[in-house]
């Protein structure tokens, strides 16, 4: 097998996961049931949609051209920390807003968080 193969493969395989990943939030955002859900499935899986196709992208530009190109390293960094960090602060946004989870939650871990937040003040 030669070089060009493997990087071929590598290239593939990493830019194949990115696009499942992207599908998965894409069925995620239509068929989950409310804001909190969704919020998570646009961050989580998302991220690492993108991911697969930076590292894909990153891998085949230089391994096959020889170009290295650092601004993808620091998007995948960027992504990585900022797109579940803004997930997070969205749902508990909406919670904090009043939005109301589905009724197949089972557990409100906030509730008594936010209560003891509004007696303090």
């Amino acid at each position: 097998m030669t070089e060009t193969a493997i990087v071929n493969g590598l290239t593939i395989i990493f830019i194949s996961l990115g696009v499942i990943f992207s599908l998965v939030t894409a069925l995620g955002l239509i068929r989950l049931p409310d804001v909190y859900t969704r919020s998570h499935a646009s961050s989580k899986s998302a991220t690492l949609g993108v991911l697969g196709i930076l590292a894909g992208t990153f891998i085949y530009f230089w391994l096959a051209e020889g170009h290295m190109n650092s601004r993808l390293i620091l998007a995948i960094i960027f992504l990585f920390v900022t797109s579940p960090l803004s997930g997070h602060l969205i749902g508990r946004s909406a919670y904090i807003s009043g939005v109301q989870p589905t009724d197949l939650t089972e557990h409100d871990a906030l509730k008594q968080v936010i209560a003891e937040k509004k007696r303090k003040q």
